[in-house]
């Protein structure tokens, strides 16, 4: 009974060490006593000699790599750029991935390198302003392209390259901003004194037309005020001709209206021309 026992324990052991799943999503490499024995890339159970043959698994995803964000590149005219990218990637070849890069990390440092120099030729084969509006597509493109060349031989494909960001070194971001700082305040300047150029004649214009409508407001008072003089004359012409006593007894009781209201003492002699419509003021009664 102990021996069935024991035999069982064995037999268990050995498919628990000789059994293995690969999974969606993963690719397996065989190795017997160091020596690559064969390549699995059908997902599901797989079977390997126990204690002789061991087993590598590397994924069949799609993979990413970030460049490392300190990377400084310089372009044709001499301007310092911080470049960071991000890669996407497969293992395509597990049994050249493993011989050359061993794992995901070294893959990674291996292609940060890559990238690094390819897109550090690129850039340097740019200017600034050419790199960061038209040309940064067709840069990449080619970046990616020549990192792919490249990776072959570490047995990865590299799909896509891609910036994360493009900055400016902090020195170099002070005085690009002192820069613009100072470039539009000197267009602030312009403005304002177009501004204020453009206000000094505004309210030249608002002054000379001020000046014209008073003048000829002015001129048309005074022909008013003539012809109103001219007129009134006229009509204390024809009412002295109708009749010189009525337009004398009128022109009395309007310089009585204006002085008789007032508190002011008035001393004149008895027979002044004032006082005859206040003796007398029926022409019969008043003596000639």
């Amino acid at each position: 009974m102990m021996r069935v026992a024991i035999a069982l324990v064995v037999i268990v052991l050995t498919l628990s060490q000789s059994a293995f799943i690969v999974r969606e999503g993963e690719q397996a490499l065989v190795f017997q006593l160091g020596k690559h024995e064969r390549t699995i890339k059908t997902p599901g159970l797989a079977f390997k000699i126990p204690f002789i043959q061991n087993v590598r698994l590397f994924s069949t995803k799609v993979l990413g790599t970030e460049a490392r964000s300190s990377d400084e590149y310089m372009t044709l005219d001499k301007k310092r750029l911080i470049v960071d990218t991000v890669g996407r990637w497969i293992i395509s070849d597990p049994l050249l991935f493993y011989q050359s890069v061993r794992d995901q990390v070294g893959a990674a440092a291996r292609l940060n390198d890559i990238v690094f120099a390819r897109l550090r030729q690129e850039i340097g084969n740019n200017n600034f302003r050419e790199f960061i509006r038209e040309k940064r597509e067709p840069i990449m493109r080619e970046v990616t392209k020549g990192a792919a060349e490249q990776a072959k031989r570490f047995g990865i494909t590299v799909l896509d390259v891609r910036i994360k960001r493009v900055d400016l070194p902090e020195e170099v971001q002070n005085s690009v901003f002192a820069r613009m700082k100072a470039e539009r305040e000197r267009i602030a300047k312009r403005y304002r004194a177009e501004g204020d150029q453009q206000a000094r004649a505004v309210r030249a214009d608002a002054n000379k037309q001020r000046e014209i409508m008073l003048a000829e407001a002015y001129k048309q008072s005074q022909m008013l005020r003539g012809l109103g003089d001219a007129e009134a004359a006229s009509i204390y012409g024809e009412a002295y001709g109708k009749d010189k006593e009525f337009f004398s007894f009128t022109r009395h009781l309007e310089v009585y209206k204006r002085v008789l209201n007032t508190d002011t003492s008035l001393i004149m002699q008895p027979n002044s021309d004032l006082l005859k419509y206040l003796e007398a003021p029926n022409p019969a009664n008043r003596s000639r």
